[in-house]
C-alpha cells in the first residue's frame, strides 16, 4: 500500500479534519517541489525534471497527475510537432504560495540550523 492510500485510509478512520483534507490533496510525495517551482511559471517536463532532478520521471509524473486531479496544477497541451505540454499554477495552486512562505519561516526558525528546543528551555 503506497503512502497516499495509507493517508487516505487513515483520515477516513479518523472521522477526517481538515488537516487530513490538505494532506489528501498535498499529500504526494513531491508536491510541495513541484509547486513551488512553478510559481516560477508555467514550465514543460523537462524543465521541470531538470530544476528538480532528485525527483525521478515516474515520480514527478505521479505528482503532477496528482496535482491536476485535486485542481492545483493545469496541464495545456499545445499542437505543435512534436507535441508540447506545458504545467501552471490554476488559481488554486497559487494560493498556496503564502503557505509555501509560511513554512519556510518555519524551517529558518526550527529547521536543522536552528537551536535545539532543549537549549532553548534551559536558557529560561
Amino acid at each position: 500500500m503506497n503512502e497516499q492510500t495509507s493517508t487516505n485510509k487513515n483520515c477516513v478512520k479518523s472521522g477526517g479534519s481538515s488537516i487530513c483534507e490538505v494532506l489528501q490533496i498535498l499529500g504526494a510525495k513531491w508536491a510541495f517541489l513541484v509547486l513551488e517551482e512553478l510559481l516560477n511559471g508555467p514550465q514543460r517536463f523537462k524543465q521541470l525534471q531538470r530544476k528538480i532532478s532528485i525527483v525521478k520521471t515516474q515520480s514527478l509524473t505521479d505528482t503532477l497527475r496528482h496535482l491536476e486531479n485535486n485542481g492545483l496544477v493545469l496541464r495545456e497541451v499545445f499542437p505543435t510537432v512534436p507535441i508540447s505540454v506545458e504545467y501552471s499554477l490554476t488559481e488554486k495552486g497559487k494560493d498556496f504560495q503564502s503557505a509555501l512562505k509560511e513554512m519556510e519561516t518555519w524551517v529558518q526558525k526550527w529547521g536543522n540550523s536552528a537551536p535545539a528546543v532543549e537549549s532553548d528551555v534551559q536558557s529560561l
